[in-house]
């Protein structure tokens, strides 16, 4: 469609002047193909609308594999892209193209020719690029003019200098350009791929005008270009960020943060999850020296939080530890002492409990102290008297630390006493364990140590190291019940102890 403009009685064709205009224009697609040109355009590159309306413009120009385009088409098209991905006019001073020609005898030659360039985007309504527009200028005599002064004897040398001076600092304009533009590229490089979180805010309200990969990754990668951060982070109300941001941009004073709590929502929809961050706020000024905008920079220390706070408790937890088998292990020097006179049988009795201490802390170590299965305690506490005396039935019960060696006390008590007295010193005897875990709401473990095909037994006239042991284990460590009964076909031990109970260590 034809715009007209009225001007007094006389009626402009835009179009028409566009292609009435002695310098070369065309008229661009943002993917840069060729929406239209004006007759100077066709006349100077020799070709016609039908040729090249709708192609690309470097379609002349296109590479093979793992080549280059020539430096003057890459000049070109990086003066296009910025014209259209900044929306502002982006020129060209100096570029040089090998134009082909057409002679008189019908013949065609190619000659090279200097032009000078601008690109001005053009937006619609909403500020988007629609098309972008080239504009041209032949200044080829200009830069003959400057080679010739630089030829030895020049005749025209105040003019040459005119020309080359002018032409002289329009090449290092562009030098100058193509170096800022590259080094912006390598900074905007840098910026993006900085292992930790890097954003750029401005205004008082902190709107985001740049982000790079670490910190999508630390918010969720959510749209936050042109948002306030209010808006963009509205998880964070509360947790005194937005008041940092404030009195840095209020004060110019920066803020740093140490290991800092931040509840953030890291996935779409997904629940807020606790991070620990490292970071400063630095106010970044204008050419007036007032604060502009805040530049923020950070690490997540999360792990690094975590793993310290693990290994105190670790600390704290080995500390308890210590403490409570050294208390084990003087309990069982003053029992066993009481228990036997001589200082041979003494050390017999002392060295085979610690044995069994050590057993279940061999348990628990491997699965790092966080606990270990009944039956594995039994088996480790029995296997000395062979695997076919001791028969287990029960399923799988993972006890708590302290529960597991206090179990592993009672199992080797009642192995050695049957071994001395009861079933295991018999040929033929045995060992029946059962156990199962009753009333799955509040979990309690109800237990049967019976000793069958032993020697006949009877109630002991007092109670010996090993029962009070036992006895104590279950009422004190344990807050569990149980019975001992000196039947004579052999003693069986019932225990009731409570899994839901919180466990020391």
């Amino acid at each position: 469609m034809k715009e007209l403009v009225k001007s007094g009685d006389l009626t402009v064709d835009l179009a028409s002047a566009f292609d009435a205009s002695p310098n070369p224009y065309v008229l661009l697609t943002p993917d840069l193909r060729i929406a239209g040109v004006n007759q100077a355009y066709l006349d100077v590159t020799n070709s016609t609308r039908a040729a090249i309306v709708g192609r690309p413009l470097f379609a002349a120009f296109d590479s093979g594999p793992g080549e280059e385009a020539p430096e003057n088409v890459r000049q070109v098209r990086a003066s296009l892209e910025r014209a259209r991905d900044h929306r502002q006019r982006d020129h060209i001073p100096l570029v040089k193209f090998v134009i082909p020609r057409r002679l008189a005898d019908g013949s065609e030659v190619f000659e090279e020719r200097y032009w000078s360039a601008t690109h001005t985007p053009m937006l619609d309504d909403a500020g988007e690029v629609v098309f972008i527009l080239q504009h041209t200028t032949d200044i080829t005599e200009l830069q003959r003019l400057r080679e010739q002064s630089l030829a030895p004897g020049s005749a025209s040398i105040m003019d040459a200098m005119l020309g080359g001076a002018v032409l002289g600092r329009a090449e290092q304009v562009q030098e100058d350009n193509r170096r800022l533009e590259s080094e912006r590229n390598r900074l905007m490089d840098m910026f993006m791929q900085a292992p930790g979180f890097v954003a750029v805010l401005s205004g008082p309200d902190h709107v985001f005008q740049m982000h790079n990969a670490a910190y999508a990754q630390l918010i969720g990668h959510r749209d936050l270009a042109g948002k306030p951060v209010r808006e963009a982070l509205p998880e964070i109300v509360g947790q005194g960020y937005y008041e940092f941001l404030d009195s840095v941009y209020a004060t110019g004073e920066p803020h740093q943060g140490r290991a800092s709590l931040v509840e953030l929502q890291r996935a779409p929809g997904a629940p807020l999850e606790t991070v620990y961050l490292d970071f400063i706020y630095q106010p970044i000024r204008d050419a007036a020296g007032a604060v502009a905008g805040i530049f923020v920079q950070g690490h997540d220390v999360t792990e690094t939080v975590r793993s310290t706070e693990r290994q105190k408790l670790m600390i704290d937890e080995l500390n308890h530890r210590v403490k409570n088998t050294l208390a084990t292990v003087q309990s069982i020097a003053m029992q066993t002492a009481r228990s036997h006179g001589d200082p041979r049988t003494f050390a017999e009795g002392f060295q085979a409990r610690l044995l069994a201490l050590s057993h279940t802390h061999d348990l628990l170590t491997r699965s790092h102290w966080e606990g270990a299965d009944l039956g594995d305690i039994l088996q480790h506490e029995t296997e000395a008297h062979g695997s076919s005396r001791v028969s287990a039935t029960g399923r799988r019960v993972a006890l708590p630390p302290a529960a597991a060696l206090s179990m592993g006390m009672i199992f080797h008590e009642l192995a050695t006493n049957a071994a001395k007295y009861g079933a295991l010193s018999a040929p033929d005897g045995r060992v029946l364990v059962d156990w199962s875990v009753a009333d799955q709401t509040r979990p309690r473990l109800k237990l049967t140590w019976r000793e069958i095909d032993g020697p006949a037994v009877s109630p002991p006239e007092r109670k010996g190291f090993g029962s009070r042991l036992i006895e104590r284990n279950v009422h004190h460590d344990l807050a569990g019940d149980v019975e001992l009964d000196y039947a004579s076909g052999g003693l069986t031990a019932t225990f009731s102890i409570p899994l839901d109970r919180e466990q020391g260590t």
